[in-house]
């Protein structure tokens, strides 16, 4: 009898002991039970614009991540049937459009939309003018014809929402519905993470948990699950929610995207594209997180720039000189003395041989460029005429050359004066190309004219008066000092007036114009000494419509 009740009494321990470490087993969590059992819940908060349960528009979606873990649903059984355990988080439950009628909603995204609108029509203005002076051969073209593309294929598609829109503002039936869809992701590490739907099951108030639960019900393989009461203590004592907001595709404060090459740290670095929401973009090559090299960008309200980075700074478009652009020369007096020497110009020999060294300059094959256009100096202030305007002008034309007469501004006297000084003697015929106001004013004599705004008066005035007798526009010739300092005071002259810029350097001026006077020291054969060489913007079928619409009639 003693014996049986040892052998009793022993079971009986025997039972409860692996009762107890079944039990320690089930509520303690170790580090790799833990790890096993980790997942991540995406909450994902979709809107939409109905009427009569149609959907009308899609405003995007909120995503929130939460930190979960796989829990058995009884704590002494393996019963976790795909169960999940999260910590609640307010960002759930926000309604991010809570407060406000359908109508209200709709109206905003319509005023977003308008403003998508302006922004692409002006990205499309921009690669126009690109397109406009550029030809495939030159280097980014391919990447801002697939940019123009998006745009219209963008701005089609905001026209088509705008017009729905529009129409759906007023409507009675109109409705805002929120659409919350979950999704757990777990796996051993980042790169082999697996994903299924989820649904919530139910709110645990008294824990402020949250329980979720796979559509497949049941635990994946791999996966370990962990004790309710444990897992609820460490997620709460641990762990925080992640949230991240992800607004509307078409919201003007949006952040963008990047996609291609990337550094060990993560930064864009090799080739590579930023697109931002707001329509700004960049395509070109990274260094370290910063654009370096080749690129083309665009922003909102700002010119398209295609040229050399350098650390994220936009230094200029750097031309290839070749025989197939549009080469021309400007002259004056001092193209016939040199000293006490007066010297004739060869006119049958002019040919330009030399693009000047006071700039680096990229060069395909060699330097033995045609002459295209001739502009001559005819007038200077009121007062001084170019002896030799009147036979050169005769001279270029007889041997076939397009002419093109400028004149020199003064600050010491008015438009007005300048114009009729000007137009007594200037040769405008038909054909020729327009006339040119050469306005290189220093500060110290725009302060004595009275400020930019009365040197801007007596300008106006001059382009007024020889446009009305010509029956053509003028072009203003300033340099790129006088752009950067003062051109962006008269932005109505900047609109209307095509620019003929003088900048001596490697990189083509930033900023739209018909001609650009790139060395004042180049050589051309026929003519004794220095010669300002000018490019036209553009290649044969730009220059072809320039004379075509813009030539004096």
């Amino acid at each position: 009898m003693k014996k049986r009740n040892t052998i009793i009494l022993c079971t009986s321990l025997l039972i409860l002991l692996s009762c107890s470490w079944y039990v320690y087993s089930c509520y303690h969590m170790s580090r790799e039970k833990w790890v096993a059992s980790r997942a991540t819940i995406g909450a994902y908060s979709q809107y939409e614009l109905r009427i009569d349960n149609k959907v009308l528009f899609s405003l995007g979606c909120d995503t929130t991540l939460l930190e979960a873990n796989f829990v058995n649903q009884w704590n002494l059984l393996p019963s976790c049937r795909g169960l999940l355990l999260a910590e609640d988080n307010n960002a759930l439950h926000h309604h991010r459009y809570a407060g406000l009628t359908a109508s209200q909603v709709c109206q905003a995204i319509l005023d977003s939309l308008h403003t998508l609108r302006k922004n692409s029509q002006w990205v499309l203005h921009e690669t126009d003018y690109y397109f406009h002076s550029h030809q495939v051969r030159d280097e980014g073209y391919g990447m801002i014809a697939e940019y123009a593309q998006q745009q219209k294929a963008q701005l089609k598609q905001v026209n088509k929402l705008c017009d729905s829109l529009q129409h759906a503002a007023d409507n009675q039936h109109l409705r805002i519905v929120r659409k919350v869809s979950y999704k757990a992701f777990f796996g051993p590490s980042n790169e082999h993470k697996r994903s299924l739907p989820c649904l919530m099951e139910k709110k645990d108030t008294i824990r402020g948990m949250n329980l979720f639960r796979l559509t497949t019900h049941a635990l994946p393989d791999s996966i370990v699950a962990v004790n309710y009461h444990a897992a609820a203590v460490v997620l709460r004592l641990l762990t925080l929610p992640l949230r991240k907001s992800v607004t509307e595709v078409l919201k003007k404060d949006s952040t963008g995207v990047y996609q291609g090459e990337r550094d060990s740290l993560f930064h864009p670095h090799g080739h590579g594209a930023w697109m931002g929401r707001d329509g700004s973009f960049y395509e070109g090559h990274w260094q370290h997180g910063q654009r370096n090299g080749f690129g083309v960008g665009i922003k909102t309200k700002e010119p398209l720039r295609v040229g050399e980075w350098k650390s994220g700074r936009y230094q200029g478009e750097r031309l290839v000189y070749t025989s197939e652009r549009i080469y021309g020369i400007d002259i004056s007096k001092y193209q016939h003395i040199q000293g006490k020497k007066k010297f004739p110009i060869l006119w049958k020999k002019l040919r330009i041989n030399h693009l000047g060294n006071i700039s680096r300059k990229k060069v395909s094959g060699n330097v033995s460029y045609p002459i295209s256009f001739i502009y001559i100096k005819c007038t200077e202030g009121a007062t001084l005429l170019n002896p030799y305007y009147r036979k050169d002008y005769q001279a270029a034309r007889a041997h076939g050359f397009r002419v093109g007469s400028y004149h020199f501004f003064s600050t010491r006297k008015s438009g007005l004066q300048q114009a009729r000084k000007f137009m007594k003697h200037a040769q405008v015929r038909r054909g020729d190309f327009p006339p040119v106001l050469d306005l290189e004013p220093t500060p110290r004599q725009i302060k004595q004219m009275g400020g930019s705004k009365a040197m801007f008066t007596q300008v106006r005035a001059w382009l007024r008066y020889v446009e009305k007798a010509t029956g053509t526009r003028p072009i203003l010739y300033i340099s790129q000092m006088f752009v950067n300092r003062y051109f962006s005071m008269a932005p109505d002259l900047k609109r209307n007036y095509r620019v003929w810029i003088a900048r001596y350097g490697e990189y083509k001026p930033d900023v739209r114009l018909v001609l650009w006077q790139l060395c004042p020291d180049g050589r051309v054969s026929g003519i004794r000494g220095h010669v300002d060489i000018n490019v036209f913007n553009g290649y044969r079928d730009a220059y072809q419509k320039f004379l075509q619409e813009e030539i004096v009639k």
